[in-house]
């Protein structure tokens, strides 16, 4: 699995994750480096879960919580996410999409001067699901569009389910 790739995985070696956390939608990989949050991964729900391993890595499970109980909560980590300039545009236009809210992609290429098919390839690079917050990115006609370089199965369940959290 690259680091940019999201897919679930049969076996997770402890030593990849500084914390494994349990979520209703999958289990939670969070990667860290020193004091940077670097990825989320989802991983299936059988996945054991992992107490963090530091400070920090506990603080990115306690917002994430947080997250899980107030779908307007503001996360506040420090974030080392590499990408391309238009992958960087594209995740600034992600976050400003509040909670409850979606996008389409072919607006973001809109407003990007850009198209539609590269707007899903930069959602599909993100390391940081939930913080940048890709599932509120959806098709033009109202449906849900792909996700995590998915179009059906795992993936699209915890999205569905991700923008149904944030509608309540």
């Amino acid at each position: 699995m690259t680091a940019g790739q999201h897919k679930a995985q049969s076996t997770v070696p402890e030593r990849d994750y500084q914390a494994r956390l349990i979520m209703p939608f999958a289990v939670l990989g969070i990667r860290i480096e020193e004091d940077w949050l670097t990825d989320i991964d989802y991983l299936p729900l059988h996945t054991p879960a992992l107490k963090p391993v530091s400070p920090f890595a506990a603080e990115v499970c306690r917002q994430l919580l947080a997250y899980l109980d107030d779908p307007k909560f503001v996360f506040d980590l420090s974030l080392h996410i590499g990408g391309t300039p238009h992958q960087q545009r594209v995740w600034q236009c992600i976050q400003a999409i509040p909670p409850g809210a979606t996008c389409s992609y072919a607006e973001i290429a809109h407003k990007l001067h850009s198209a539609p098919r590269a707007v899903g390839q930069a959602c599909g690079a993100n390391r940081l699901p939930i913080i940048i917050p890709c599932h509120r990115v959806i098709a033009k006609n109202g449906k849900l569009g792909g996700f995590m370089h998915a179009s059906d199965g795992m993936p699209l369940t915890i999205k569905q389910w991700l923008l149904q959290h944030e509608r309540v």
